[in-house]
């Protein structure tokens, strides 16, 4: 054997095994991106530094010299106190111990370390050496701390949402809940764990949510009104129902269910509904609700072939038993009528209360000999006495009725020829009824008679006035209104001003029957400001005869002096026609101004409308024609007039009064148009100033659901 090759072989081996171990050795501590750090264990026990590798120098940012110093030597001294307690939890218990901390520069810049110390024993099996592996986990700490505040985030959100919120599986299991879940339903999160969501679900509603959480499982977030939730004590809950799908990477894993309780908006609204559609005094139906009813009932293309009955029902003297008994008595009597016609009501009847002693019944589906069969059932209501505080007092009613379509095509001509029918019975003596007739509104053929009663109509006291409200669309306050001139004949009845006012004005009467009618609103406006009503506005209208009167200005000073009231609460209504006259009317509208009353022009835009008016006359107010308020909704044409003219008043800094308004829709038209005022009888039709007094002027505002009907 050749030893001395053998030799020089292993001398190589040697030399090769120590390169290995070097490259080795450099890979691992001074390319190696973790911190490793060699420190030595002495009496004490302390630390010294006895290796660095590259990365524990540079991301520690430790000086070079650091070999052979001790931790407090080198690192701040609070980190330096703190990582030394981790070396004496080792040295104390003789096996590797793993921590994390935290290390901040003098720049600001925070180091989050994961760290292993291992002991290295001696012979003597003490510990000599502790290698420090620090593996930089900045990164990983900084993004898993956002997905720690993320998650709270999200549980302070559903912890403390005032909504419940139900996560459920696939399945429709409940996986957790929230305090206000608990809170809502009344169970314990216990009794909710893992039972199935339809339990809570009232069963009415279980197909629709059912429907509606698969499609949320499909990815839809969708939300519902019209839930009931089960309480635990067996309350009904409703509730507005959300469901958002739970995507997790990308796959629905299940379904977040929130519920906002809204069983006390629900309750609010049906009782506002209530009061929209029903007469407080009585609690039928009111006026309001009648013109939905007929207008449903028309557009409807199968009532185009058949036949309703519209009964006006007015009760006779009852005027007289309401002055005399007071109007306590009045109303216990009315509620008692009420009853009694209430009994009637059924799918295919109805009820109204139009106001005052005024009822209206509606009949779906009827001829006119059925008609005729029912108001006979009506009168035998009123065969039987009522009584109020042991008094027994006798009422009978006067019925017209109208018959839908040969009486009118629309609810207002139902409406004004049951009307007309009704006055027709109380001329002939009440306590009958009448179907409407087309001759009823030409009964008056003897043009001399009718001129020779109203030539002694003031004398005998027949002309009357009434007033509708104007009611401000936005406050809903009412502090203006219009005088209406009435005229009861003690051989004719009730007369429409279509007919007495173009007679008046043919023959010269409208000239004393205008100076009646400026003198009684006058009276009447002193008469509310001795009541304590003073910031009210009154507007009359003035023919264009009156015009031509050359002492017009001086009657309607001396009236305002004569009563003490303000000019301002005086408006003066104009027709377009009164405007043509410029070289008479302008003067006269001037000094009205002067005296501080308002101007208005009625039925704007139904005349010969010229914009010279609107800048020559000293115009306060403009009155769209009622015609063009009653096509709005259906007629493109009469809604653009209708916005130009409300436009263009305002632009003018006039204020527009839109009249003839009898419905929620044409409200809610003229309101986005920014209409100012608006009158008709969706609010109330004229009444006389006593009931105006009760209905308007002792209430600062009015809404639109609490309207006098």
């Amino acid at each position: 054997m050749d030893f001395k090759k053998e030799s020089n072989k292993e001398l190589i081996m040697d030399t090769v095994n120590k390169k290995i171990q070097k490259i080795i050795f450099d890979i691992i501590f001074q390319h190696l991106q973790d911190m490793v750090y060699v420190m030595k264990v002495e009496e004490g026990p302390s630390f010294r530094y006895l290796f660095v590798n590259e990365a524990g120098l540079k991301k520690a940012n430790l000086p070079l010299d650091i070999i052979g110093k001790t931790m407090i030597e080198v690192l701040p001294y609070e980190f330096a106190i703190n990582l030394q307690k981790n070396y004496l939890k080792l040295s104390q218990k003789k096996e590797i111990i793993c921590f994390d901390d935290v290390f901040y520069f003098e720049d600001g810049r925070k180091i989050y370390g994961e760290t292993i110390l291992t002991p290295i024993f001696n012979e003597e099996k003490r510990i000599s050496y502790v290698v420090a592996v620090t593996r930089d986990v900045t990164a990983w700490s900084i993004e898993k701390n956002k997905i720690i505040e993320s998650e709270q985030r999200f549980r302070s959100i559903v912890d403390n949402n005032l909504d419940a919120i139900f996560m459920i599986s696939l399945d429709g299991q409940i996986l957790e809940a929230n305090p206000a879940a608990i809170k809502m339903t009344g169970y314990a999160e216990q009794q909710m764990m893992n039972k199935p969501i339809y339990n809570l679900i009232n069963e009415r509603d279980m197909v629709e949510f059912k429907a509606q959480l698969e499609k949320t499982y499909t990815g839809y977030a969708l939300e519902s009104l019209n839930y009931k939730l089960l309480h635990s004590n067996g309350q009904l809950l409703i509730v507005h129902l959300k469901t958002v799908p739970i995507v997790i990477h990308g796959e629905i894993s299940g379904v977040y269910v929130m519920c906002k309780d809204v069983s006390e908006q629900a309750k609010n609204m049906e009782t506002i509904k209530f009061m929209a559609f029903h007469d407080q005094l009585t609690g039928l139906l009111n006026r309001r609700a009648l013109l939905e009813h007929l207008n449903d009932l028309i557009n409807r293309s199968e009532t185009k072939r058949r036949e309703f009955a519209l009964l006006s029902i007015d009760l006779d003297r009852f005027k007289f038993l309401n002055d005399t008994l007071g109007h306590i008595a009045g109303d216990e009597i009315l509620k008692r009528v009420s009853e009694r016609l209430a009994q009637f009501q059924n799918e295919n009847c109805f009820v109204y209360r139009q106001g005052g002693d005024e009822f209206s019944i509606l009949l779906v589906n009827i001829n006119r000999e059925s008609t005729v069969k029912f108001v006979q059932k009506v009168f035998a209501q009123f065969v039987q006495s009522f009584y109020y505080n042991s008094q027994e007092y006798y009422i009978s009613p006067s019925i017209g009725i109208s018959m839908y379509p040969n009486d009118g095509k629309d609810a207002e001509m139902l409406i004004k020829n049951a009307d007309e029918a009704m006055f027709r019975v109380k001329e002939k003596g009440k306590a009958h009824y009448q179907f409407y007739r087309s001759d009823m509104n030409t009964v008056f053929t003897n043009i001399v008679t009718l001129e020779t009663n109203l030539r002694k109509a003031i004398d005998k006291d027949e002309l009357h006035l009434v007033f509708q409200p104007q009611i401000d669309i936005n406050s809903g306050e009412t502090a203006s209104f219009e005088a209406l001139l009435r005229w009861n004949n003690a051989e004719f009845g009730w007369i429409s001003p279509s007919f007495f006012i173009p007679l008046a004005e043919d023959t010269g009467l409208i000239i004393s029957i205008g100076h009646w009618v400026i003198e009684k609103t006058c009276k009447q406006i002193q008469h509310w400001n001795n009541l304590g009503y003073h910031d009210i506005r009154v507007a009359i209208n003035i023919s264009a005869i009156q015009f031509q009167q050359h002492n017009l200005v001086n009657v309607i000073r001396s009236m305002i002096k004569k009563y003490s009231i303000t000019a301002s609460s005086l408006e003066i209504e104009i027709t377009e026609g009164a405007m043509q006259d410029t070289t008479e009317t302008i003067p006269i509208l001037k000094r009205l101004k002067q005296l501080g009353i308002t101007i208005s022009v009625d039925d704007f835009g139904t005349g010969y409308s010229s914009l010279n008016y609107l800048k020559c006359f000293p115009i306060d107010v403009l009155k769209i024609d009622r015609s063009f308020i009653r096509d709005i909704l259906d007629d493109e044409k009469a809604a653009a007039i209708t916005s130009t003219i409300i436009h263009l008043g305002r632009s003018l800094g006039l204020e527009v009064i839109a009249e003839g308004v009898e419905n929620s829709d044409q409200v809610e038209f003229l309101k986005n148009a920014n209409c100012h005022k608006i009158q008709g009888y969706y609010y109330s039709k004229p009444i006389p100033a006593k009931e105006l007094e009760e209905k308007f002027l002792s209430r600062k505002n009015l809404k639109g659901n609490s309207r006098s009907n």
